[in-house]
């Protein structure tokens, strides 16, 4: 199934490099309470996955994940990096490592002129 968000996978690292981020409103079920809420989801524009150019979406719901990429949304500073996401554990225990590198956008390609 073709799909334009990106699940990570548990132990799997992907590499991600975003152009935008926004915020929705998603509803989803409050495990503590059995009825559903209203939660704030980060979602980013992905442009690259893995280095290959993207047209994706990557949406944060986890505050644990929020919090690592928190310090890279003010002035939009995630354009400057690629971030590797590893998502460990299940359910409660669920963790993300995340790993920080300066992104290089690819340079124009140049034809030879006459």
């Amino acid at each position: 199934m073709l799909m334009n968000y990106i699940a990570l996978q548990k132990d799997i690292p992907l590499r991600m490099h975003f152009s935008d981020h926004y915020y929705v409103d998603r509803v989803i079920p409050d495990k503590e309470s059995g009825k559903n809420k209203i939660v704030k989801s980060l979602v980013f524009w992905v442009d690259r996955v893995d280095g290959d150019i993207a047209a994706r979406t990557f949406s944060v719901l986890s505050e644990r994940l929020y919090a690592l990429l928190f310090p890279y949304l003010a002035d939009f500073k995630h354009r400057e990096y690629e971030f590797t996401i590893t998502k460990t554990g299940e359910g409660y225990l669920t963790e993300f490592q995340v790993s920080v590198e300066p992104f290089e956008a690819p340079k124009a390609l140049e034809f030879p002129g006459p």
